[in-house]
């Protein structure tokens, strides 16, 4: 089964983009464009999979959050509600430490139901070109710099810790309610690319049996032409995973990839006290 029909969108003030079902989608916020292709496994209708992007009420902070749930159906279905409801509260916030915490309490809280959920989660803030992203459990990330044109692995950054903490940083959200979370935090040009995408590109196998491995999917990217637009780099980097694969596509994938330095205009006036409109009384 193919996703959906590409759709081209500008985030506005205040709105939030979520899904976990079948997409295409290019979304655009001020100072990037990102490309979200969602597919479940054996094309169910919903999957594990879930992602949000978010824009705040001034039109500076984008927020984007990708997560791979554990189950699928209605227990994805509520679980995707509750997290939605937690980014409209914090979607203001130009950090991201609460929320993240947040999210970690509500898995931990629904632990007797087996639920846990790898993340991503990140947020740009288009007035400082700075990218803060926090990493619970997930595949790491693909950073391309434009300056030197290429791409790396975006790992946690080393940071001090208490002896207690040690084993019980970036842990999945769900497993460990003390589990500490580290952030990274980069500038950003126009021109740098970041791809996200859950477990089913890293742990793609060929015909020998081999796992693709993280390492394989960034040498995969350093393939290909990093001047592409963000929907073209994605669908050629997934056409790479299935060449190199014999069994793709056994289980829900995600990928998302974002372009830094295009996006849309800043939002004007207008919009704003309509954004803030909506925040103060809650209208559409």
């Amino acid at each position: 089964m193919s996703a959906a029909t590409t759709t081209k969108h500008e985030l506005k003030c205040m709105e939030i983009w979520s899904g976990h079902r079948s997409v295409e989608n290019v979304a655009a916020s001020p100072g990037l464009d990102a490309w979200i292709f969602s597919q479940p496994y054996q094309g169910e209708a919903t999957g594990g999979d879930v992602h949000y992007l978010s824009l705040c009420v001034g039109g500076i902070v984008t927020r984007l959050v990708l997560a791979d749930v554990s189950g699928h159906g209605s227990v994805v279905a509520e679980t995707s509600a509750t997290l939605r409801t937690l980014l409209r509260r914090f979607m203001n916030a130009k950090r991201q430490d609460r929320l993240v915490g947040e999210i970690n309490r509500e898995f931990t809280t629904l632990e007797q139901t087996g639920r846990f959920a790898t993340a991503i989660v990140m947020t740009y803030l288009s007035h400082r070109n700075s990218l803060l992203l926090t990493n619970a459990g997930h595949p790491h990330p693909l950073l391309y710099r434009h300056l030197n044109h290429s791409w790396s692995l975006l790992e946690p950054q080393a940071t001090d810790s208490g002896s207690e903490s040690r084993g019980l940083k970036n842990m999945p959200f769900g497993i460990v309610d003390s589990s500490a979370y580290s952030n990274v935090t980069l500038p950003i040009i126009d021109g740098d690319m970041l791809v996200l995408y859950t477990d089913a590109f890293s742990e793609a196998r060929n015909s020998d049996n081999q796992m693709l491995g993280e390492e394989g999917l960034l040498k995969l990217a350093n393939s290909l032409p990093g001047d592409l637009p963000c929907e073209e780099f994605g669908r050629r980097l997934r056409q790479a995973v299935a060449e190199f694969s014999m069994h793709f596509s056994s289980d829900d994938e995600t990928l998302i990839v974002i372009r830094f330095g295009k996006g849309r205009k800043s939002p004007g006036l207008k919009e704003r006290l309509h954004g803030y409109k909506s925040l103060l009384f809650g209208v559409g």
